[in-house]
């Protein structure tokens, strides 16, 4: 197990499965989590496997209250900072599983068992980031998920992977070994190599 960081905590798990799980937390607790981040979650202090996941999907219940605001003509911004600060909205935040970490050892593969109800989800810190990115088997796991816009999630984790790094050479030089990976992967999909290549390509040099 690696060492525990002092990342936030951003929700518990609902429901889980080897490919992926579904976190729940409140609304007023969806400041940290985006979509393409990296999260870990583990069973209890002292779980051996920490399982690894990409953010897909953030998405936030109906509620008959937002429904009756919605509807009234006299909606103000107090009604409307009520809602949002003090009840007790519900959010689900949707992860595809890319790895786990077994005895200190990382491996970009499925888990050989999903995480509990109720284990904690935490953000990856940029030292979890950086050694479960030093290898690039995991892209293959994103590539080929049917569970998320694959392509977008994949370009978003990438420039997550390159900023954990801590100057614009190591950063470069991520991004040019995550490119030649992708082009290995899909040499034989041009079109979709090429809108990876700009998804992860640093803003300035985007066209």
């Amino acid at each position: 197990m690696i060492e525990e960081s002092q990342q936030p905590v951003i929700g518990s798990v609902l429901r889980a499965s080897t490919m992926g799980f579904v976190c729940g937390t409140r609304s007023q607790s969806i400041e940290y989590p985006s979509f393409g981040a990296f999260v870990r979650t583990y069973h209890g202090a002292d779980a051996d496997i920490e399982v690894i996941g990409l953010i897909y999907a953030i998405s936030i219940d109906d509620d008959p209250l937002v429904r009756q605001l919605i509807l009234a003509n006299n909606m103000n911004n107090a009604a409307m900072r009520d809602q949002r600060e003090n009840r007790l909205v519900p959010v689900e935040i949707s992860v595809v599983n890319v790895g786990f970490i077994e005895r200190g050892s990382i491996y970009h593969n499925l888990p050989p068992r999903p995480p509990l109800s109720l284990d904690p989800v935490q953000l990856c810190d940029n030292d979890c980031i950086l050694r479960f990115t030093e290898q690039l088997d995991w892209l293959r796991l994103v590539l080929n998920t049917s569970d998320a816009p694959s392509d977008d999630l994949l370009g978003a984790a990438l420039q997550y992977a390159a900023g954990a790094r801590d100057n614009e050479d190591a950063r470069y030089a991520f991004r040019v070994g995550a490119g030649r990976r992708l082009a290995g992967l899909l040499s034989y999909d041009l079109p979709r190599l090429q809108h990876l290549l700009r998804l992860i390509a640093p803003p300035a040099a985007r066209v």
